[in-house]
């Protein structure tokens, strides 16, 4: 081989005595060929790659731009070069003897190279990005391989003259145009009519290392705080919907084999379970059953949960498979990336070895130490690209592997049956999404260490038994050890988990309030909370004792290891190169010993989301094959023995109905509570399991659901729903829902922002955006879900003529109606009864009449069916108010919270939650300090620097033990030294540990303490806010704070404090030890610091801007989420999935593009840090080798074994300090609502006499109250007598102020003037809890918390079991609750969802009688109950608070035709105030609106 290159370039080719001199050089032969054909060899094998743009592009080229023009003449110039010399070979040949053939093959490849380039620049221009990455690493190769010839050119014209000076100058021009090449390819070049698209598309097509791009932005962040326009688009193959559209193909194939060994196990099963039967005697009847379980293997779901038996079985092991399937290119290429990296890792130690034996030695040549100072450097910068590449790798697959689970949730959930519905509440299924898919994407950043730790181990291990022989094993031992020690206190930790607030925070409501029940669920809280504390501070123990271990155990590890070393043989003497290159081989070591049994527990906990997500995508979806469409001639519906449940095996809800509905026919479903009503609704939906028989629907379906479900969105969305907009039908639909009044009344109209769950509506508002929003959408057939029970009486009535009725909107279509209300009935074509999910009579009114069935049983009851008819009008239900403001108080405040923005911007109720911009005040840290405890702060401080003086003195001592091995050379090791070696060694050690100790366990107390003062200032502080601050925050901001900002204080702040007073210290000790060993390192440490310094502060403000955003963006996934979970039924209903997976795509990709941006900043940063690092490590290999003979092998070893360290830990540094930045802001946010104005004191010096109220007399003296400061009033001035034991009806329209009466009783709002007077008290002077502890209210809507039945009944135990009893027996619930398995401690759900609403209506009226105060207020509280339950709490209250002052405020006018008197309001005043008999002679305002609702007299009321 060596000889035809020989002949090739007529010089000698290799020859090794070129390099055992002090100007040691390469042969020239070396020079032309393989440093030459290395680069061309790289860059032809990659190049063909660069120009199929050229060949597959359709567009059109872009422009050209300066720096395209520079490129190609550089290039030109280049192949000018390369020809110049053909020539001149050429000219030459003729001259004389034949020149070696290199002469001629060089040029002309390189003619060929150059004329690559320029075709390549040109073929960039059909690329959005136009640099070339290959071309970028293709100039650096060649320049790097060029200094060789470069030196050695220059050297020999130094030395003598030029020989061949033409082909010396070529060289060096054509070396100067590569540079500038080189240097210009730095810049990107993107052309102007692309520049607007590149900006916005992250990433290349092609492009180098990420280098170059995230330089914009990151200035940008750096000059002002980045918002979410500024941050660069997807590129189309990182959008959500492609990377999930590959998952789903790949995840139907896997889920169908899952399914099908599924089957397989289900079978083994069977036999395994099936061969004892014959030998057993079951009894037959057992099994039968055994056989009905087998036939319906999927039927077991629901009883399984019941008891405590395993839960139902489900397809395994198919996720993690797809999850590979779907992205084994990135996985591929990570591991490449990983390999070399973890391959470069060793060459670091061994480079150390080689420059301290350079150092001890004296005859060693000066260009070998150069050569290892350079090595050293470009080993580390390789190092950092290959780790950078890779961890960017590893965080895409993670948010793609987020983003795509999340979107398979997404989809599921729209799919998903009803009976999978229930087993997860909606809470679980959004905790789906934000902690297991996020699970995935945090293991996805480490899963690669599964392999990677195990190898770097093995290699370490290997290399050290060169070094220090079997005595390696004492120092692996020691780290064996370690493990379970680690493992042991991780456990333990685990089994301390904190527990959550979570119960507590949905507490935050109105009902704590009116009641005054704050203190005791303050004591509650903080009971929890101590315990919490408790258990916070153990497990900061225990952290502190396993980061003692931690630290205890590079140090023992060598201790160990040396010790070991030098007793088991007295010829052993520890010398530098031994000592420093293990020391290294040890710190690799350490970082995969800590990794994988992190590694391995966080796989285990993966393991455990995997489960879980593979049992929700795996479980059924809806079945609607009972649902045909199939034309039916005279038919709309059709139930053709249909029966239904809401599982599989559950109890048929609706028994055998058949039933036919003619096309444009309206039918109403009546029947009493609990008759099937809804579910004959949800069955014709297909939301419900068929058992037998089907259902028959021609066309669309429009539904209204009884409870509204109301998007976070505009108003005109709402009822839009996604359709087009047609103006003119939009303002029809609009009259006719009676929704002219309230858009006057709401600060933007129909453009105002509607809350989460329609916050800012009234119930009957949000019943009718919900009835606008079927009729908008145009559907053939409506399914009304009771929607009139929330509007008042006349607006039921208006509502009914112009939509619903034979005259309205919706006339021509088919239009089903379930209702409580008789007054309708007589108008509609057709009437099913149901009684217990059957149809038990159906037809005209006339003929059920006739029939004299259950139905006219009905009727009778409730007065003569003629009268009744007009009369009842609307006494449907009328939960919460239709055009009627009274959602207790909070509407009417919702609405005068939204009137004063009219002016900026009225459209938003709900101020944006506050992005904190910009850098975090330093004052927080203080704050954060301040509750620590000063002294506390010192004292750990002191710790910390405690430890660290003790590091470097170790690792001094450590110096002058390896440098023994010099001064005993040929002599014998003295036996005393060696102990006081190791003694010495061993206590400095030991120490640093100590003081660590010392300082984490200082702060642990410490951290516990500032948690406990934070924590009790914001509860008591939130409890204390008055009812405006709520309805202005939404309750998620509230919860958040309690939630994620306390636990970020508890736990996260502690430690990011931590880890950074530690990474400080740590780089400041490497710097003094490095500058001890060569003094001249601290005149690089200055410009070092500076430009660390620079890329810190740029970093850190766009890293934590990213990082805010990523949170900002991320919020709306999962309340887009949990708002689709809740409204699943209508989404369906309407049809319009596929819609709502596009929003939720859409949303993603904004969540994804920030965390994209901040991977890629990230990386930016870690490329120019680590570059800071390797600098250093060059410098202090550089100046070792420069002061080579005065100094000792023992402190080089010390110099650049700390400097190989200090990369890390400068990454570290910035790590933490964004973090810590990132972190503090809880601080702040916390603190925010600690300065919430509060309410007046609970209880003052003035208290009101025992037993008061005792007659419970109300005085109102000319009282006026407005919402806020800069609005109108709301009662202009009201002045009237409520006699004791008087009950007081008050009614009025929208908007007359009745709701604003009783929240001025409670002092929910202040007076702006008057007084109102309770048995000689005015209210105004005692304090809150006196006044509201005294009066009882039954709120508009019932409130219950998640708890026992007891603990909503009577929160503070004050009464007897037999009290509660008596209180539940009245309030005609103690046979329900009698049935209950659990009696008084039945679990209710989450806001009372397991009882059905008039229930939940009867639990506040329980309460109110427990409480018997004497002085009772109804807020419409009978508005969600059927008319039978109405009838039952009306005669309760009657004859149960005889002697009590009640005050009605009603939206049904025959609840209070029985009042001894009657308030009518009007505008914020008194218009009337009489009894009843009175104003219905006096023809005034409530004659009027008794005439509206069909009352002619007080008699005709027979309720």
């Amino acid at each position: 081989m060596s000889a035809a290159l020989e002949e090739f370039c007529g010089s000698v080719f290799w020859n090794a005595s070129y390099l055992t001199r002090p100007d040691a050089d390469l042969p020239v032969c070396f020079q032309q060929t393989v440093l030459v054909w290395v680069p061309l060899g790289f860059f032809w094998i990659l190049a063909p790659w660069q120009i199929l743009p050229m060949c597959k592009s359709r567009a059109k080229k872009s422009s050209v731009t300066k720096l395209y023009i520079i490129k190609q003449v550089l290039a030109t110039l280049l192949m000018l070069t390369a020809a110049a010399e053909l020539a001149l070979a050429f000219v030459e040949d003729t001259e004389q003897d034949p020149l070696p053939a290199v002469q001629y093959t060089n040029p002309s490849l390189y003619i060929a190279t150059w004329l690559l380039v320029l075709l390549i620049h040109d073929a960039r221009r059909f690329c959005l990005r136009r640099d070339s990455g290959i071309l970028f690493c293709f100039w650096t190769l060649s320049l790097l391989c060029g200094i060789l010839p470069f030196q050695s050119l220059l050297r020999r014209a130094l030395q003598a003259p030029i020989s061949d000076v033409p082909r010396f100058v070529l060289f060096f021009i054509s070396y100067g145009l590569q540079l500038l090449l080189f240097l210009v390819s730095g810049f990107s070049d993107v052309a102007p009519e692309t520049k607007e698209i590149t900006k916005k598309v992250r990433g290349p097509c092609g492009s180098g290392l990420g280098i170059s791009l995230p330089h914009s932005m990151v200035f940008k962040g750096y000059r002002k705080p980045l918002e979410i326009e500024d941050i660069w688009e997807l590129k189309g193959k990182d959008k959500t919907q492609a990377i999930y559209a590959v998952l789903e193909k790949n995840m139907k194939t896997a889920v169908r084999k899952a399914q099908a060994e599924l089957e397989k196990r289900k079978r083994k099963k069977r036999r395994r379970e099936g061969d004892p039967d014959h030998g057993n005697n079951v009894s037959k009847a057992q099994s039968q059953d055994i056989l009905v379980l087998e036939k319906q293997p999927k039927r077991k779901k629901k009883g399984d949960k019941g008891d405590s038996g395993p839960r139902k079985d489900f397809p395994r092991g198919w996720l993690v498979k797809t999850l590979c399937k779907t992205f084994w290119q990135n996985l591929l290429l990570s591991v490449a990336f990983k390999l070399v990296h973890d391959g470069l890792v060793f060459v670091s130690p061994q480079l150390l070895k080689l420059l301290i034996a350079f150092v001890s030695d004296e005859e060693s040549f000066a260009w070998q130490g150069y050569l290892y100072a350079i090595l050293l450097f470009l080993t580390a910068l390789i190092q950092s690209l290959c780790l950078q590449q890779y961890f960017s790798l590893c965080f895409q697959l993670g948010i793609n592997v987020r983003a795509s689970l999340t979107a398979a949730i997404y989809k599921k959930a729209l799919t998903m049956s009803s009976a999978t519905r229930k087993e997860s509440t909606v809470g679980e299924t959004v905790n789906l999404m934000s902690a297991d898919a996020q699970r995935f994407m945090d293991t996805a950043n480490f899963v690669h260490q599964l392999w990677s730790s195990p190898l770097q181990i093995i290699l370490a291990i290997v290399f050290l038994w060169g070094e220090l022989g079997p005595s390696v094993l004492a120092g692996i031992a020691v780290m064996v050890l370690l493990i379970p020690i680690n493992g042991f206190l991780v456990a333990k930790a685990k089994t301390i988990q904190v527990s959550g607030q979570h119960l507590l925070t949905l507490l935050i409501s109105q009902i704590l309030k009116l009641f005054a029940w704050e203190p005791s669920f303050e004591k509650r809280v903080n009971e929890i909370r101590a315990r919490e504390l408790k258990d916070l501070v153990n497990f900061s123990y225990l952290q502190s004792i396993s980061i003692f271990v931690f630290t205890c155990a590079p140090f023992l590890v060598s201790l160990a290891s040396f010790a070991v070393y030098m007793l088991v043989d007295e010829n052993n003497i520890l010398d530098a190169q031994k000592a420093f290159t293990a020391i290294s081989l040890f710190n690799v070591l350490r970082f995969p010993m800590a990794m994988l049994p992190l590694v391995l527990s966080s796989l285990v906990q993966t393991n455990v989301s995997t489960a879980r997500l593979e049992r929700y995508l795996g479980r059924e979806d809806l079945d609607t094959s009972a649902i045909h469409h199939n034309p039916i001639a005279g038919s709309a519906v059709r139930f053709s023995e249909a029966t239904f449940a809401w599982e599989q095996d559950g109890n048929a809800v609706i028994r055998d109905v058949t039933l036919d509905i003619a096309p444009g026919s309206l039918v109403a479903v009546v029947g009493a509570v609990g008759s099937g009503k809804s579910s004959l609704v949800s069955a014709m939906l297909g939301e419900m399991e068929s058992i037998k028989g089907h259902i028959n629907i021609q066309g669309s379906l429009a539904y209204v659901p009884q409870q509204a479900w109301i998007q976070n969105a505009t108003l005109k969305d709402n009822i839009l729903f996604g359709s087009e907009l047609d103006e003119a039908r939009y303002q029809q639909v609009i009259r006719a829902c009676a929704l002219l009044p309230d858009l006057e009344l709401l600060p933007a109209g129909d453009q105002t922002e509607i809350g989460e769950k329609g916050i800012n509506l009234s119930g009957g508002q949000k019943q009718r955006v919900s009835l606008a929003r079927a009729v908008y959408s145009n559907a053939d057939i409506y399914v009304l879900d009771d929607p009139l029970s929330a509007v008042d009486a006349h607006v039921g009535k208006y509502l009914f003529e112009h939509v619903l009725g034979p005259k309205g909107l919706l006339q021509k279509k088919t239009r089903i109606l379930v209702t409580h209300s008789i007054s309708f009935l007589p108008q509609v074509d057709n009437i099913v009864v149901l009684v217990a999910g059957a149809v038990s009579e159906h037809g005209s009114y006339s003929t059920l009449l006739a029939n004299r069935g259950a139905f006219a049983q009905f009727l009778n009851l409730y007065g003569s069916q003629e009268e009744d008819a007009s009369e009842k009008n609307t006494t449907g239900t009328g939960n919460t108010t239709g055009l009627h403001l009274s959602k207790s108080s909070t509407n009417s405040w919702k609405k005068a919270q939204e009137e004063p923005p009219k002016k900026l911007k009225g459209q938003q109720l709900i101020e944006k939650e506050a992005v904190e911009t910009g850098k975090v005040k330093f004052s927080m840290y203080l704050r954060y300090l301040h509750a620590v405890g000063l002294w506390y702060s010192f004292w750990v401080a002191m710790g910390y620097v405690g430890q660290y003086v003790a590091f470097v003195g170790t690792n001094l001592w450590l110096s002058a033990w390896t440098d023994d091995a010099q001064h005993y050379l040929n002599q014998t090791y003295p036996t005393e030294q060696r102990d006081l070696r190791i003694g010495v060694f061993g206590a400095l050690g030991v120490s640093q540990a100590l003081f660590l100790l010392f300082a984490t366990i200082l702060s642990a107390r410490g951290a516990m303490r500032a948690s406990r003062v934070m924590h009790q200032q914001l509860l008591s502080n939130i409890l204390r806010v008055p009812m405006s601050f709520f309805d202005t925050t939404p309750t998620g901001r509230i919860v958040n704070r309690f939630a994620k900002d306390i636990f970020t204080i508890d736990e996260t702040i502690p430690m990011s404090f931590r880890s950074w007073l530690s990474c400080f210290m740590a780089i400041i000790s490497t710097l003094l030890m490095i500058s001890l060993a060569t003094p001249f390192f601290t005149l690089v440490i200055i410009p070092l610091s500076i430009f660390y310094y620079f890329v810190l502060r740029f970093y850190v403000s766009t890293s934590r801007q990213l990082r805010r955003l990523d949170s900002v963006t991320r919020s709306p996934i999962y309340s887009h989420f949990g708002e689709t979970v809740s409204g699943l039924s209508v989404i369906r209903a309407f049809g319009h999935q596929e819609r709502f997976l596009q929003q939720n795509e859409s949303t993603m990709d904004i969540n994804q593009k920030s965390v994209y941006s901040w991977i890629v900043s990230n990386r930016w940063l870690a490329i120019r840090l680590e570059f800071v690092g390797s600098l250093v490590v060059f410098f202090s290999a550089l100046l070792a080798v420069i002061s080579k003979g005065t100094l000792e092998g023992g402190i080089v070893g010390l110099s650049v074994s700390s400097a190989l360290n200090v990369t890390q830990t400068l990454n570290w540094l910035v790590r933490t300090s964004s973090e810590l930045e990132t972190n503090i802001v809880a601080v702040e946010r916390v603190h925010e609502y600690t300065k919430v104005k509060n309410e007046a004191p609970w209880v003052t010096e003035k208290r009101p006499p025992h037993g008061w109220p005792s007659k419970g007399e109300i005085q109102f003296v000319d009282y006026k109250v407005r919402y806020r400061p800069e609005l109108e009033l709301v009662l202009q001035g009201i002045t009237c007598n409520i006699r004791s034991t008087e009950k007081v009806g008050v009614v009025g329209r929208t908007g007359a102020g009745k709701s604003s009466l009783t929240n001025c009783l409670f002092r929910v709002l202040e007076a702006a003037g008057g007084t109102i007077i309770i048995d000689e008290v005015d209210i105004a002077t005692i304090g809150l809890h006196d006044l509201r502890q005294n009066l009882t209210i039954i709120p508009q809507d019932p409130v219950l918390f998640t708890g026992t039945l007891r603990m909503n009944l009577d929160p503070f135990d004050q009464y007897t079991d037999e009290e509660v009893w008596k209180a539940l027996e009245l309030a005609h619930l103690k046979s329900y609750v009698q049935d209950l398995p659990e009696g008084l401690l039945h679990l209710v759900s989450e806001a009372g969802e397991n009882l059905s609403v008039g229930q939940r209506q009867l639990v506040c009226l329980a309460r109110a009688l427990l409480r018997k105060a004497k002085i009772l207020i109804l807020d419409e509280a009978t508005a969600a109950v059927d008319l039978e339950t109405d009838h039952l709490i009306q005669t309760t209250i009657r004859s149960e608070f005889v002697d009590c002052t009640v005050l009605t405020i009603a939206h049904r006018l025959h609840t209070i035709m029985d009042s001894n008197r009657v308030m009518v309001l009007q505008a914020g005043r008194i218009v009337e105030y009489d009894s009843p008999e009175e104003l219905l002679k006096k023809h005034g305002v409530f004659s009027a609106m008794a005439k509206d609702a069909g009352i002619v007299n007080t008699e005709t009321t027979v309720l």
